[in-house]
């Protein structure tokens, strides 16, 4: 089947026109979908979550806000200094010649409001978080002051009226919105919600994803390493990558080619699981029992994807005993399963969970060397991005660019993503980079 009316099938809530297949289109090369048109297929067909649950503030981080988080009060509740120094009338301050006036023999402390008046001609001692006293709208640095006993002098044009003072709900006015539902929380956020006097948040409960490797020839660390056995890798780089977007993880560690042992996993992953990441198994050499088992179980497209590394990748909905799971088929090289995660599991996972859509924040750095790319597919290099003698951003190739070479991945700390219109680069020019510690 055509690529177009394959995803019109699967996916029939989204829009193919730009994937007919009546013409050129550019989300399609040959059978291959752009990274672009995978996305968008996965966006739509996602239902989020929506069981949702209240839990503590210091109990909050890393969860998903469920519900808007609506101030009840003013921040801040009242005007105050922004500045330790004397509180005045602004209307006082003259242009011309310095300003001179008396200052009382009180002193403002935050938490301790001046019950008194401040005539014209005065001023006080006021310290940075202290309500102003009543009338009174400006504060002059305690360093732009000339005191001299109870006479404070004030030098022409140093400031104007109103300044340094924090008006009463500027921050935030009651009833405004603080966090908006969708948020991942932070923390700064948590402070925030403090600051409101908030204790508890509702959020989202987490999203639970079952993560398994499949094939004969893997065998868990600490293991005997039988002839033609390797290590599983990609387990524990995609639990790391899991564990960073803070949801439940069911590890059902390894499973071999075997069909009843895969519908048995398959099956367990779908009753205690809301999405199922696998590595392995859907490459065009796989056994077709793969294949038959997850069409048998639900609606999954095996796509080739035009992008380097991880071509072969597979998403669909899985269905069992009257639950369901999004599957996630990630390719078994280590890198490829890793890239595929990031280009397409990661943010699927956050909108599962309830999460507003927040792309992963790339910039722009300088190519130390020539970097070789034809048109036609997306391509995801691992590169060491650093500050250039002149302050710009340079980044280095970390040599081989193999699907299997994961070492490559590890030195790395940034993605060189050259686009899938994107020819060969050559050394000085820029190009987009996703670095790692924006990963979270």
């Amino acid at each position: 089947m055509a690529v177009g009316r394959r995803i019109a099938t699967l996916f029939p809530h989204i829009d193919t026109q730009d994937m007919s297949d009546l013409g050129p289109s550019p989300l399609v090369s040959g059978q291959e979908l752009h990274v672009r048109a995978a996305r968008e297929a996965i966006h739509a067909a996602l239902r989020p979550i929506t069981d949702t649950m209240t839990v503590p503030l210091e109990g909050a981080l890393g969860r998903v806000l469920a519900a808007d988080v609506v101030s009840p009060i003013d921040v801040p509740a009242h005007d105050n200094s922004a500045m330790d120094g004397y509180a005045l009338h602004g209307a006082a301050l003259s242009a011309d010649v310095p300003t001179v006036l008396q200052a009382l023999p009180s002193t403002v402390f935050a938490g301790a409001p001046y019950g008194g008046q401040v005539a014209a001609g005065e001023c006080i001692r006021i310290m940075t978080g202290a309500v102003m006293p009543e009338g009174l709208d400006t504060v002059v640095p305690i360093e732009l002051c000339r005191v001299d006993g109870h006479s404070v002098s004030i030098a022409p044009s140093v400031l104007r009226a109103g300044e340094n003072r924090r008006k009463r709900g500027e921050d935030l006015a009651r009833g405004g919105v603080a966090l908006p539902a969708g948020r991942l929380l932070r923390p700064a956020d948590l402070g925030l919600a403090a600051s409101l006097g908030l204790q508890t948040v509702q959020v989202f409960r987490p999203l639970r994803v079952a993560l398994f490797s499949t094939g004969d020839e893997l065998r868990t660390p600490g293991q005997p390493l039988e002839p033609g056995c390797i290590y599983d890798s990609n387990r524990y780089s995609l639990l790391g990558a899991l564990q960073r977007l803070g949801v439940e993880i069911l590890d059902l560690g390894l499973v071999p080619d075997d069909p009843v042992a895969l519908q048995r996993t398959m099956e367990r992953a779908i009753a205690e699981a809301d999405a199922v990441v696998t590595s392995g198994g859907v490459s065009m050499g796989d056994a077709d029992y793969t294949r038959d088992l997850l069409a048998k179980m639900g609606e999954v497209a095996f796509w080739k994807v035009a992008m380097r590394p991880g071509r072969p990748f597979a998403f669909g909905e899985l269905k069992h005993g009257g639950r369901s799971a999004w599957l996630f088929a990630l390719p078994g090289n280590p890198v490829a399963a890793l890239v595929t995660f990031y280009a397409f599991a990661r943010e699927a996972l956050l909108a599962l969970g309830g999460a507003t859509p927040n792309p992963l924040v790339t910039l722009q750095a300088r190519s130390l060397a020539p970097l070789r790319k034809r048109p036609g597919r997306t391509e995801y290099q691992r590169g060491i991005v650093s500050r250039a003698d002149d302050g710009h951003w340079q980044v280095q190739i970390t040599g081989a660019q193999g699907a299997g070479i994961l070492r490559s991945l590890s030195q790395a700390n940034a993605l060189v993503v050259l686009a899938h219109e994107q020819g060969s680069v050559a050394a000085g020019e820029p190009v987009t980079v996703w670095l790692f510690d924006g990963l979270v």
